[in-house]
């Protein structure tokens, strides 16, 4: 193995309390890149084949020309195609001779990318400057019998789909890498929040956790960029947030203890300060006792996991029958600015907008806006994403220049948090010039 080189400006170091982390040698200014890292191993989504590049992940307005055996892995040029041959070759053939029936997840797909690239790695990758992959944490011991019955799923998709291409290691190492990935893994999403696919980053995975995070995650095509949402000083560590920030300090510690088994102790989880504003009860006449606002949280917290559950089966129409029966039901005790209530409104939008229902789309969004710049920290994708779905939508509905005011405050926050001269950022003001 190669010595570890190291990324200019950062070091790695033992974290109070938290393990390994990672802090700055130096200052670092709002929207400023701290570093970048390559997925050391990606796969894109079945759902996005046609427009995005299976192997640099950039996207294209025009249908990209196909993988001529299997006709579903798309590529910019033929340089692309060649350099992801040695991953596409795990998957062409079984997609020929399972047709419709090859349906591996998606982690197993990255997790079958992964043991092929281990059996020819010889030195340390580029992803890999501060921590190996085979030294990620891997929480073995915390799973519970739900975890440890998806892990042998998966381990035995991997035997289904895989077996004639790749030699796999043994049981206890298939069962840590898998536990590895659940751990480690990151959603790759584009500037809309739409997922494009799983990677593995290393180098990022060293990043510790707080609900107040100092920089934020973004992806360049395979790349993984953090950049500095808050002022950094030298020494200071840097903070990443792994879940969504929406939710009240109780769902969030829950959330980060079922997946990522530790508890939070950030400065928002300890004061518990935005907890009023995200519980917003409704101004009634008479009082809303405290047990009707517990019964409402319990009954929100099991419709959202319904919902969750009824995305797989239902068509729109119910599903969007069981956002608007969740909202009147919430509306009773919560105002429409409660965490609960802008949930289902942002799942019913997203419905609209698959229904093609844009009116209806634009009440929900209107809504959650103003919540949302309250609750979400400033520099936050959330927000950008929904300025960027509300001025999309005002310019289809022809509503220019409310149109092009949402569009300039999504500018505002992706220059920051994606980089001035990212595509995104270049492809809006594009948009908003009308070209």
């Amino acid at each position: 193995m190669m010595e570890c080189e190291g990324i200019a400006g950062i070091e790695r170091f033992s974290s109070p309390g938290k393990g390994r982390g990672l802090r700055v040698t130096r200052a670092y200014e709002v929207g400023e890149l701290l570093f970048s890292c390559p997925a050391y191993s990606y796969v894109l989504s079945v759902n996005e084949r046609g427009f995005i590049c299976e192997q640099c992940f950039t996207r294209s307005e025009w249908f990209l020309p196909k993988c001529g055996k299997c006709k579903k892995a798309f590529y910019c040029n033929v340089n692309c195609q060649k350099k992801n041959w040695p991953m596409h070759k795990l998957e062409c053939h079984a997609m020929c001779v399972y047709g419709e029936n090859w349906c591996p997840s998606e982690t197993v797909r990255l997790v079958a990318r992964i043991i092929a690239r281990l059996r020819h790695q010889r030195e340390r990758s580029p992803s890999e400057k501060l921590l190996l992959l085979k030294d990620m944490e891997a929480h073995m011991e915390d799973m519970d019998n739900e975890k440890k019955e998806m892990t042998e799923a998966h381990i035995a998709g991997l035997h289904h789909f895989y077996s004639k291409h790749l030699d796999f290691p043994d049981h206890h190492a298939l069962l840590t890498l898998l536990s590895q990935v659940h751990c480690n893994g990151f959603t790759v999403e584009d500037e809309e929040l739409s997922s494009l696919g799983l990677a593995i980053f290393p180098d990022i995975a060293l990043l510790n956790h707080s609900c107040c995070p100092n920089v934020i995650v973004t992806y360049r095509g395979i790349h993984a960029e953090v950049r500095a949402v808050q002022k950094i000083s030298q020494g200071q560590e840097i903070y990443t947030s792994y879940i969504d920030l929406l939710y009240p300090t109780e769902d969030r510690i829950e959330k980060l203890r079922d997946i990522y088994y530790f508890s939070c102790d950030c400065k928002e989880c300890t004061t518990k300060s935005m907890d009023m504003k995200k519980m917003n009860v409704r101004k009634l006449s008479d009082e809303i006792s405290q047990k009707e606002i517990r019964d409402m949280v319990f009954y929100a917290r099991k419709a959202m996991e319904d919902f969750r559950k009824a995305k797989l089966e239902k068509s729109p129409a119910e599903l969007l029958e069981m956002c608007e029966l969740s909202i009147d039901k919430m509306s009773t005790v919560f105002d429409d600015a409660n965490i609960y209530i802008l949930h289902m409104m942002y799942q019913a939008m997203g419905i609209c907008l698959f229904m093609e229902n844009y009116d209806g789309a634009v009440r929900y969004g209107e809504k959650i806006m103003k919540p949302y710049t309250v609750l979400y920290p400033a520099y936050s994708l959330n927000i950008a994403s929904m300025y960027l779905k509300m001025g999309r939508l005002y310019m289809a509905l022809d509503r220019k220049s409310t149109g092009i005011s949402a569009l300039q405050k999504a500018l505002a926050i992706m220059e920051v948090v994606h980089g001035r001269d990212h595509t995104y950022v270049t492809e809006l003001k594009q948009e908003i010039r009308g070209e």
